[in-house]
């Protein structure tokens, strides 16, 4: 079914007329922790919901497997980025040089002083999107915390087997592992002052790697966020045009929509890589930030998340990888697996584009009854505007390094008979679901952060599994004559 774009539009029209122009809580506004999926890790984590108390981890119960699926830490913009940023230098360059020619010297004070002769801070860059000392310290610090809280896990020698470190071929990612792993791994080995170690990471070539970049190899996705991306920028237009309105007026420069989204860009730059929130952050309201927020939380719900069930249904592959590698590390308990040493953890590194798919299909950050319609691939309202709360927030669903991290628990049986085919007792393993390292309910499991194994595969895995890649993969004909017949229906 299509998304109603069209009402959307509407109720955009009729309320960006009305923007407010102040918060009431101006003050104690940080807009850090406002910038959708450019958010920093260590931003996002504290900013996370403190109402749901997590389920205590009953006595007896310790971890055998850990599979982890991370985003790349904080990262320069790309190349595409920085030509749009040295564009915007010129374009703020002949607004302030209109500005002098139309205005009095009392309006021109109105002008923010560090707009005069400003230039990117990435000027002259040829190669953008690398991960950047911040993003270094972001996946360095995680698998530090990651060991010391599952000690139980990393304690046994390195061997590539033991601990499988993949990646994607893109740079950010293989070296967010590689920052990982020197965190996780410090001290267990020999090499410099900080007794660092080698390991391996593993990547698949980007023309087949349907576990992390299912996005680049699923043509019915590519065709579908073909097909939608004008219509998600069509729905922003008029906060854009708003917005520009209001600055305009505020600053007495003639800004466009255009200029709104590469000022918006650019604050968002400026504050998570440079912690610099007085220049171009400065020059939007806290109503106008959190309202170009919802534009972005918006963008990555309609074309990577619950907008259309192909974004998650594209991940498959990648839930079934993490529910085979519990039910190899159970087969290793119960003495059912020859050979080698057990697999103690799956380490996956990737990209916004990987980790809010995969959320989607644990069904996290949903509201209310949305869960039931998720298995059932109905569509889903939009969050709503601000500022109305909602779940769905970037910063929290796909921050710089967000992950999910999914523990596999053994615990004490009880005396009962109630035993699967294989001759597991049934509710004797448990996965514990973690997102950005805290404890996140699951409407599939109770509202629970603790589940039993077989209730999670039952509810989450299973209604997912009556498609695989192939199938998603090869429906872009059929896609396509369905959006025809529904856009007769907007």
């Amino acid at each position: 079914m299509a998304i109603p774009f069209s009402a959307l539009l509407l109720a955009l029209l009729l309320s960006s007329s009305h923007l407010p122009l102040s918060s009431p809580a101006d003050e104690a506004f940080d807009v850090r922790r406002h910038l959708s999926t450019v958010t920093r890790y260590d931003v996002s984590r504290e900013t996370f919901d403190a109402s749901f108390s997590p389920s205590a981890v009953q006595d007896g119960c310790r971890p055998i497997h850990l599979n982890l699926v991370a985003r790349h830490g904080t990262r320069a913009p790309t190349k595409k980025r920085i030509k749009e940023l040295d564009r915007l230098a010129i374009r703020l360059d002949s607004l302030l040089n209109d500005a002098k020619q139309k205005t009095g010297k009392d309006s021109l004070q109105k002008i923010p002083a560090w707009l005069w002769g400003w230039q990117s801070p990435w000027k002259g860059r040829e190669r953008g999107g690398e991960l950047i000392i911040k993003g270094e310290e972001e996946l360095y610090k995680l698998g530090i915390r990651v060991r010391e809280r599952f000690p139980q896990l990393f304690d046994e020698e390195y061997h590539p087997d033991t601990f499988r470190i993949m990646a994607t071929q893109v740079p950010r990612a293989s070296a967010s592992a590689v920052a990982f792993g020197m965190g996780i791994f410090a001290g267990k080995g020999t090499l410099g002052p900080g007794q660092h170690r080698s390991f391996s990471v593993i990547s698949e070539s980007r023309a087949s790697d349907i576990h992390l970049r299912f996005f680049d190899t699923c043509e019915t996705y590519k065709e579908f966020r073909t097909s939608k991306e004008p219509d998600v920028e069509k729905m922003k237009e008029p906060l854009f045009d708003q917005i520009a309105s209001l600055l305009s007026s505020r600053y007495l420069l003639n800004f466009t929509r255009q200029d709104i989204s590469s000022l918006w860009f650019l604050c968002k730059q400026e504050a998570s890589l440079l912690d610099i929130t007085n220049q171009a952050c400065g020059l939007f309201n806290p109503s106008e930030v959190s309202l170009l927020e919802w534009t972005d939380d918006i963008e990555a719900f309609v074309l990577k998340g619950y907008g259309e069930s192909v974004n998650y249904r594209m991940g498959v592959p990648l839930l079934q990888d993490v529910v085979l590698s519990m039910e190899q590390a159970i087969s290793a308990e119960e003495g059912n697996l020859a050979g080698g040493t057990s697999e103690k953890a799956r380490l996956r590194f990737a990209h916004a584009e990987t980790v809010v798919p995969f959320t989607c299909l644990l069904g996290l950050f949903l509201e209310g009854p949305e869960f039931e319609q998720i298995q059932r691939e109905q569509p889903l309202s939009l969050p709503p505007m601000p500022p109305q709360r909602r779940n769905w927030r970037g910063s929290s669903v796909a921050p710089f390094a967000g992950n999910n991290m999914l523990v596999l628990y053994q615990c004490p049986g009880n005396t009962s008979n109630d035993r699967l085919s294989s001759g597991v007792q049934r509710n004797k393993y448990f996965v514990h679901v973690l997102h950005n390292e805290i404890p996140i309910p699951m409407p599939g499991c109770g509202q629970r952060d603790f589940c039993q194994f077989e209730v999670f595969k039952e509810r989450i895995v299973n209604p997912h599994l009556k498609h695989d890649f192939n199938s998603t993969l090869m429906e872009p004909k059929k896609r396509s004559q369905f959006s025809q017949a529904s856009a007769l229906t907007e």
